[in-house]
């Protein structure tokens, strides 16, 4: 009687073998349901929202597909799980991933309907991937000393990755964009370093790495479309006018002349600011 006044009327509960069965049920149908997005003859999923404006997206990226979808299945959301922290951690794999775990789950199936207990299923994959990772261990080929060799890696990497996707058809030249833009971090991992543009038109083979920094920003009406030789300030403080930031706050004015006063007071102190930072400010300012 205890047990059952700590669930709800509309809970259920499942124990045993029945409760085994659905978590390998789950977890399997996840694993195909992106099964065929996997490998260069992958097909993409179409994607129906269920909220306003039923917003649909094609895709076949794993972790896109398994984050739309909406699970009940403990095992299921475990494979979700692993999807998402495969995205964070490598940005690639999340649908090789979840299908590994599934073929896994289904051999373990196998076993546990053998009568064998679920913890030496488990001891054994782990042992199982200690050979893998001793196997490919003895297999790694480090090219970092040669930069034509090690290039030529990281192009096959990038290739690879790009088979399934949508650019695969111009994967060469986008590959040859990761590969440069990689390179150019020296040794470092913060891929923040690399700033992405979207711009819409053209085709795919428009795009192009552009060396230095583009600040991709409209020039304000009256103001020269074209600056040769031209001074830039780089500053730490916002190049506004400072307004009052009390909430409610509220300017009441009786004519024009007395708008124009505040808007001469505005200008002023963007001024005094300015002449803090260097004389080049004012000709920033009065242009």
């Amino acid at each position: 009687m205890a047990v059952d006044k700590l669930l709800k009327d509309e809970a259920s509960e499942e124990k045993g073998e029945r409760a085994r069965m659905a978590s390998f049920i789950g977890a399997m149908a996840i694993a195909d349901l992106v099964k065929t997005t996997l490998g260069p003859k992958g097909m993409d999923k179409i994607l129906q929202s269920t909220g306003r404006g039923r917003q649909v997206t094609v895709t076949n990226d794993g972790a896109t597909i398994l984050k739309s979808l909406h699970i009940d299945n403990p095992a299921a959301k475990v494979l979700v799980d692993i999807s998402k922290v495969q995205d964070d951690e490598v940005g690639d794999g999340t649908t090789s991933v979840v299908v590994l775990a599934g073929e896994l789950l289904k051999e373990a199936e196998k076993l546990v309907a053998s009568k064998i207990h679920p913890m030496t299923i488990i001891e054994g994959y782990r042992m199982a991937a200690e050979c893998a990772r001793n196997a490919l261990l003895g297999k790694v080929v480090d090219n970092k000393a040669d930069l034509e060799k090690f290039k030529s890696d990281l192009m096959k990497i990038a290739m690879t990755t790009l088979c399934s996707k949508i650019l695969s058809q111009d994967k060469e030249h986008f590959a040859q964009l990761a590969v440069d833009a990689v390179m150019r971090l020296k040794g470092s991992t913060n891929l923040e370093s690399i700033q992405i543009i979207k711009k819409p038109g053209g085709s795919l083979k428009d795009s192009f790495l552009d060396e230095g920094f583009i600040l991709d920003k409209k020039i304000g009406i009256g103001q020269p479309k074209r600056i040769e030789n031209a001074k830039i300030l780089v500053a730490n403080t916002a190049m506004d006018t400072d307004k009052v930031k009390i909430y409610g706050a509220r300017v009441r004015v009786d004519s024009m002349s007395r708008v124009a006063e505040i808007e001469g007071a505005e200008k002023e102190k963007m001024r005094e600011k300015m002449l803090e930072y260097s004389p080049l400010s004012m000709l920033i300012l009065m242009a």
